[in-house]
């Protein structure tokens, strides 16, 4: 999809510069793909504390029946 937008030339070109990046085009593809990144993770923080944690689970028990059920 073809779009054009009026980004400022010294932003973009320091962004290729800083980047390495060859074109303007897979500069903002980057950018994108880091902010969307970047954003998800921060979503995930606002799950912090709505997990309940089991103290009694018991994490090397529960890998050792995957391998056991797995050799079947």
């Amino acid at each position: 999809m073809a779009t054009n937008l009026a980004i400022d030339d010294g932003l973009i070109d320091e962004a290729r510069r800083v980047g390495r990046h060859a074109t303007k085009k897979e500069a903002v593809t980057v950018a994108l793909q880091e902010y969307v990144a970047r954003h998800k993770q921060l979503a995930i923080l606002d799950l912090f504390g709505t997990v309940d944690f089991d103290p009694a689970f018991d994490v090397r028990c529960k890998r050792g029946l995957d391998r056991v059920e797995a050799a079947r």
